[in-house]
């Protein structure tokens, strides 16, 4: 099996967030790939530009960032031309590498807009080098920079960031120095297709914490009240925990619960809904075992909700 280290440049609309395409909000503009094999090898490389058809005008904060030739840039191949290139050379057996968790999504968005089908894995596993560098080499949940990752593995900086080849290049540096049990362990899944039907839902288990990602809804409130969305089940012995805090939510987006398992401890459980392509949301709860000191954090995020509301009720109620 083979390394995908996939990067993406992308532009936005130059008149602003009210003037974009709804359905098209980044449109990719390069793709830069480089295929490692099992032992980290370099296979090969893909790069090449695409020339834009949505937003034909470059953002300013864009021209800022990537490091791309203009003129290469708007005689580029279109965006079919290209991704049916670039999957051609993918091959068969191979999984994807990304620096953060956007460039797939933003790849099966353009996809998906351009009608262009591909046959993807389900659920689309991948290798997120940005989560697995922090953890691995520091052991925290950060989102470190590529240029501070390689900086950190004293990797030779020998070429500019923010070109497409020349950061899957670097982040395929990364990924090398990272040990493959250990990143096996800690493959992540993307998102952009949810599941859905109640058999596809997915599980999954790291060390000290799980991940489960539901089914669509119509809404927020549907999804809260199915039983699977809301359970709180121990990561070790799966057996229910009892709810020192029950659900509570800041923002309706993000809901919190304090769970115990009288062998096993503490648990923060949270639920995040994210909205699918379909307009329908669907939940990603996650429990992780926590100390008590954390659990005192969440009582204390709780009990400040909760004053903030009545301050809210006492001046509507004037």
């Amino acid at each position: 099996m083979n390394f995908i280290v996939l990067d993406l440049e992308w532009n936005q609309c130059p008149d602003g967030k009210e003037k974009e395409n709804k359905k098209l909000p980044f449109e990719i503009i390069e793709i830069g790939a480089v295929k490692l094999d099992s032992n980290y090898s370099k296979v090969s490389q893909f790069s090449e530009f695409i020339k834009p058809s949505v937003y034909k005008e470059i953002h300013f904060k864009t021209k800022e960032v990537i490091n791309i030739n203009m003129e290469d840039l708007y005689s580029g191949r279109t965006f079919l031309q290209v991704c049916e290139s670039f999957f051609d050379w993918c091959g068969q057996d191979y999984i994807f590498a990304t620096w953060g968790n956007m460039d797939l999504t933003e790849l099966q968005r353009n996809m998906r807009y351009y009608n262009l089908n591909h046959e993807f894995e389900f659920p689309l596993k991948y290798y997120d080098i940005q989560k697995v560098f922090s953890l691995y080499f520091e052991g925290l949940k950060i989102k470190r920079t590529l240029e501070y990752s390689v900086e950190y593995l004293n990797i030779d900086i020998d070429r500019k960031f923010h070109k497409a080849i020349f950061d899957a290049e670097y982040a395929g540096k990364v990924l090398s120095q990272i040990d493959y049990k250990f990143l096996e362990k800690n493959y992540s899944v993307d998102y952009y297709n949810p599941p859905k039907v109640r058999q596809d839902e997915i599980y999954l288990k790291y060390s000290g914490y799980s991940k489960f990602i539901s089914m669509e809804y119509s809404s927020k409130e549907e999804a809260m009240q199915n039983r699977e969305v809301v359970s709180t089940r121990c990561n070790y012995c799966n057996k229910n925990m009892k709810r020192k805090i029950k659900w509570f939510s800041n923002n309706a987006k993000i809901y919190y619960a304090l769970c115990h398992c009288e062998v096993h401890g503490l648990a923060k459980c949270k639920i995040r809904m994210k909205r699918s392509e379909t307009g329908n949301y669907f939940a990603i709860k996650t429990i992780n075992s926590i100390s008590e000191q954390e659990a005192q954090q969440l009582r204390e995020k709780r009990d400040e909700l909760r004053s903030k509301r009545k301050i809210k009720r006492r001046i509507q109620s004037r």
